[in-house]
């Protein structure tokens, strides 16, 4: 800042030569600087008051544009998962193979309250309790009566309880639009379809998200906005379903079981038409508690449930053997027994005589012989096996609860395993399992890898045996029923089944050994025998006939009806036209006109 002198010499010199006092300049200059420095002073103040004017108006403005929006909104009680974006509400369609619908979204209400705006928090409590009897009355009034700003009544309210609100007329219920997960057909497919609950919440929109199932396994897609107007299409045909579904469940109350469990597979795509687990639930209501556990309606018996399937395993060790060339179905063998391992013994559930052929040992269904079959395969080459039908690890259907379903294998695998084992007793595995076996016994020798997406073409997998021995299997499959233990009830007029029957005694609840008196009874089948396009596993759990003088508790009797009166409803479902073998007309006299 340059500062000018009080006394300039060139104004003093004038001042002087006119004749006037230079103390005068002096003070006049003095006077000017005082002037400056106060107009200086003046506007630096008049500055800093406009800035902080203008803040507090910024300020004002913010506060003032907040409390706009607050009071054009509905307030909501604070929570901490409210936070993180916007809620989205919809969710894609789950549709059958046919594209009818399995799961879908409909728009909903739910009823919230603003406790400090209610006229009379005890008639309303009152009210609400007459138009939703489950709630509890004593917990609403304390909230209503409470500090709480914002109370959730109900999450789902229909249009006759919604109307029944608005008639209470106290301005603190409230009413918001939500989407929720709707299963149009109930209980049927619950255990594939799983359910679904809600996540986020706001007043105005809830987040659902898959718990079980295909709703929780393909969550992400579901969610996925781009797949909004494409839904899952699932392998399922919903017409065969139902009529599965109903005939097991008549079948169980029949049979007198405890549950009940159906897979129908298609044997060249693997894909999954039908599954079906008794008990069931309504997934539109689906019941709280843990899906582990086996006598909980939520547990999937298809998919989670790891059994000993008996006889049913049999074929597996016949084709192995045919395979290697060890044997061919009219090698014959020597079924006297018992075999004696140790302090174990191998025995037939009846005399079958001394010696029977390949094809007999499966229909007539020798443990024995079936047993020597595996002393001739081995134990390493019975393991490779196996695990090339897939029954070492869990299966990859799309569900959550095929994880837990993997195979209980034998912690020692010994000759005696290889024994047992051959004839379904010392590993157990999942009907899903078996089903996934015997589709590559019908399809030519081929694993399968069962899904529950629709696929328009077969995928081939590993051969595992060559196509001649899966005739051969399926042929000695179908003397099982012409023939064998399933000839009761197991043959379909029109679509010749081919099947084995398997009864496995459970283990004992409470110490080592096995209970005669609880049986999980099997009958898995291919039809129709003579070109195999689907495979159908049915088991019964503790299933017992009682219509004769006394309970009988094999598969032939509780089992094999179920599964061929099942084959026979699906059939034309499935398109399936019937076939007449051509029978041979004995004693025909011609007679004239």
């Amino acid at each position: 800042m340059i500062r000018i002198p009080l006394r300039p010499l060139a104004t003093i010199l004038k001042a002087r030569k006119t004749g006037k006092n230079p103390d005068d300049i002096e003070r006049a200059n003095i006077r000017q600087r005082h002037e400056d420095m106060q107009d200086e002073s003046r506007m630096r103040a008049e500055g800093r008051l406009l800035v902080l004017g203008m803040l507090f108006f910024l300020g004002f403005l913010s506060i003032s544009a907040r409390m706009a929006f607050l009071a054009a909104s509905e307030p909501s009680e604070p929570k901490v998962h409210s936070f993180g974006g916007a809620i989205h509400a919809q969710r894609a369609d789950i549709v059958d193979r046919q594209g009818r619908i399995l799961a879908t979204n409909m728009e909903t209400t739910a009823l919230y309250a603003h406790p400090q705006e209610l006229i009379d928090p005890k008639n309303a409590v009152k009210q609400l309790v007459r138009i939703f009897p489950d709630l509890d009355e004593q917990r609403l009034l304390r909230d209503f009566s409470g500090p709480r700003k914002f109370v959730w009544v109900k999450k789902k309210v229909s249009p006759e309880q919604k109307q029944a609100v608005y008639d209470i007329g106290d301005p603190g219920l409230l009413l918001g639009p939500r989407e929720m997960r709707l299963y149009p057909n109930g209980r049927l497919a619950a255990h594939v379809l799983g359910g679904a609950r809600f996540g986020r919440e706001g007043v105005h929109a809830a987040e659902v998200l898959g718990v079980a199932g295909v709703e929780f396994t393909f969550d992400e897609y579901l969610r996925d906005v781009v797949n909004y107007d494409v839904p899952l299409q699932l392998s399922l045909d919903l017409s065969v379903q139902a009529e599965m579904e109903q005939l097991l469940a008549g079948g169980m109350r029949v049979m007198n079981a405890k549950g009940a469990a159906a897979v129908l597979m298609d044997v060249h795509t693997g894909e999954v038409i039908a599954l079906a687990s008794l008990p069931d639930f309504d997934p539109n209501h689906r019941p709280v508690g843990s899906g582990k556990n086996p006598d909980n309606p939520l547990f999937n018996r298809a998919v989670q449930g790891v059994y000993e399937l008996g006889s049913t395993f049999k074929i597996f060790a016949v084709a192995q053997a045919m395979e290697l060339g060890l044997v061919n179905p009219d090698t014959v063998l020597d079924i006297r027994g018992p075999i004696r391992f140790g302090r174990f013994r191998i025995r037939d559930s009846h005399y079958l005589g001394k010696e029977l052929s390949v094809s007999d040992i499966i229909v007539k269904s020798s443990n024995i012989g079936t047993a020597r079959i595996a002393q001739m395969i081995g134990v390493d080459r019975q393991q490779q096996f196996l695990r090339d039908f897939g029954v070492f690890e869990k299966t990859s259907l799309e569900m959550v609860e095929a994880s837990g379903g993997k195979p209980l294998l034998p912690p020692k695998w010994t000759e005696l395993s290889t024994m047992t084992i051959s004839y379904g007793h010392g590993l157990s595995a999942t009907p899903l399992h078996l089903a996934a076996g015997y589709a590559a016994l019908a399809n030519g020798g081929y694993q399968v890898t069962p899904t529950l997406i629709r696929k328009e073409h077969p995928t081939q997998g590993l051969r595992i045996v060559s196509e001649n021995v899966a005739k051969a299997s399926v042929a000695m499959l179908r003397k099982v029923v012409t023939e064998g233990t399933a000839k009761r009830y197991g043959d379909v007029p029109g679509y010749a089944v081919a099947g084995k029957t398997g009864t496995s005694e459970k283990q004992k609840k409470n110490g080592p050994g096995y209970d005669k008196d609880r049986v999980l009874a099997s009958f898995a089948s291919v039809f129709p025998a003579h070109d195999p396009q689907y495979v159908l596993v049915v088991t019964m759990d503790e299933a017992v006939e009682t219509v004769g003088l006394k309970p009988r508790r094999t598969a032939s009797l509780t089992a094999v009806p179920v599964a061929a009166e099942i084959i026979g409803r699906v059939a034309p479902l499935l398109g399936m036209r019937p076939h007449f073998e051509p029978q041979v007309l004995t004693k025909v006299e011609l007679t004239a006109n």
